[in-house]
This record gives C-alpha cells, structure tokens and sequence, in this order.
C-alpha cells in the first residue's frame, strides 16, 4: 500500500534565523480505476481506503447503487514498470446484469486532485440519474449538533495533524453522531471514500444523515451528496453559486460558512431547529 505521508528536507526561514529541518507531506499519487478491465478514471489521491474511493466514485457516478453490483475489487498484478503491483491501478468487477459504464467522447473522467469530474455531463448525470432522492426526506438537526460539527470533524483528522495538506469529509447521523471520517488530497476524493464506506456497509441511501466537509462547498460535493440520498451538506467555507442551485433543485439542505456559532443556510431551512442559543 502507498504511504500516506512522505517526509522531505525543508529549509525553515523564520526572524529567529534559518535551518534544515524534516517536513511531513500529505502524499498524491495516481490511482488509475478499471471497470472489467477497462480504463475508467485517473485521480490524483493520498493512498488509503482505495476501495472505498473506488465505491465511492462509481456510486456517485451513477455506475452503481448497491455493494452488490460490484463482484470483486483487487489491485492489478504487475503494474509497475519493473512487474511490481504499485497499488496505483484497482480493477473493479461488475456483478452479473450490471450495465457498463456508459463513457462517451462528450465525458472526460480524467480527476484532478483539486476539482474532480467536472462539467456539463455531470449535472446532466444528478438530474437525469439520481437514484436515491433527498427531497422527501424528513430528518432535523438543531443548530448546537451542526455548530459541534466541525469540532468533531478536526478531531478525527489524523493525518492532518501531522502534514496540514488534507481535505476531510465526514458523515454524521442528525444526533451529531460521527460514523466516519476520510481525508485525501482532493476534496472529492474524501468525499467519495466516504461515500463508498457507506456503500460497503450497505448504509446508502444515506437517510437522515449530515455530510460535513472540511473546505468549500462545491457543485460536485453536492451531485455526489445527492447521489448517495444525503439530506444535508454542511462545510466550513462557502458554497459555489452552482452548489446552491444544485442543492436548491434536489431538495437538499446546503450550510456553509459552519464556524463556531454561526452559519449561513443556503437552501432547506426547513431541516435545522433552531436551538435557544439561536433562537431569536
């Protein structure tokens, strides 16, 4: 498996002088998915919990909708240019009837570990293919559980503490509960390794549940929140006018700016109670 983090020389400047010390470095590299032997998608991602990335990014792509439309997930043998599994291509088998993927020149899969999927074709894919609905569902949160969120997020940063270089997304229950925490390089690779957590412990949809992400709030958080039948997304930073609108049309509750006692609550006002240090 690769390292999650990677340690470097760095030369430290500071008013007090200068000097070489080791850095820890929140590690990226390639992680190339294969369905039924097939090239897919390439990210840029921090190893670890690949399969549940892999889920994930299939989930919310509109591939698959249960852990049992996937077979078999393994790393390809010999990848690496000296025959060496890399840890870097993981091919995943459709079950029996599932369709393929369906990859057109008009859908470019290629990730970035900074932006993801993006573009005309994946807002055509949440509106056309969602499988699992958020709009009908009726779950509330108090205004104290979403404050104490983003304390609880920061607490089961662990690799963060160490490089300082990683997203987190993680899913709570509207208790406030934390069921699970993962960070990556690339906003939306943690999301999807969540997402694909929930998959693998046949949790989705994802009813009643509030998904807190460490950065922005963007278009792309909110298809793979959809997908899965998230209610709420909550992040610390703003929301993408696109997000908003997105949420917006599929009845799904949109907070940003979640810091400390405050927030803005972009879209479904309806779900959060107001508790009485909020109530006006």
């Amino acid at each position: 498996m690769g390292r999650v983090t990677v340690r470097r020389p760095v030369l430290r400047l500071s008013a007090q002088g200068e000097r070489l010390r080791p850095d820890a470095l929140a590690a990226e590299e390639p992680l190339e998915l294969r369905v039924d032997g097939k090239a897919l998608a390439v990210t840029m991602r921090t190893p670890g919990h690949d399969v549940d990335l892999a889920h994930g990014f299939l989930l919310s792509e509109g591939v698959i909708g249960s852990r049992a439309d996937i077979a078999v997930a393994r790393y390809c043998d010999g990848a690496g240019p000296d025959g060496r599994n890399t840890y870097n291509v993981l091919d995943l088998t459709l079950a029996d009837g599932v369709p393929q993927p369906d990859v057109g020149v008009e859908r470019n899969f290629y990730t970035t570990s900074s932006c993801g999927v993006c573009g005309k074709a994946a807002l055509d894919a949440v509106k056309l293919r969602t499988r699992f609905s958020p709009a009908d569902d009726e779950c509330r949160v108090t205004t104290s559980v979403l404050c104490g969120l983003p304390i609880a997020l920061r607490a089961g940063q662990k690799v963060f503490e160490s490089t300082g270089g990683l997203h987190a997304a993680g899913l709570f229950d509207a208790s406030g509960e934390l069921l699970v925490v993962r960070e990556d390089v690339g906003r939306h690779n943690a999301v999807d390794k969540v997402l694909g957590w929930a998959l693998l412990n046949e949790r989705v949809p994802l009813a009643g549940m509030v998904l807190m992400v460490s950065g922005r709030a963007s278009f792309e958080l909110v298809q793979k929140a959809a997908m899965a039948g998230i209610p709420m997304l909550a992040a610390v930073s703003a929301p993408s006018s696109l997000a908003v609108e997105l949420a917006e049309e599929q009845g799904m509750t949109l907070v940003g700016f979640l810091r400390g006692d405050s927030m803005n609550v972009y879209t479904g006002a309806d779900r959060i109670e107001r508790s009485p240090a909020h109530q006006s």
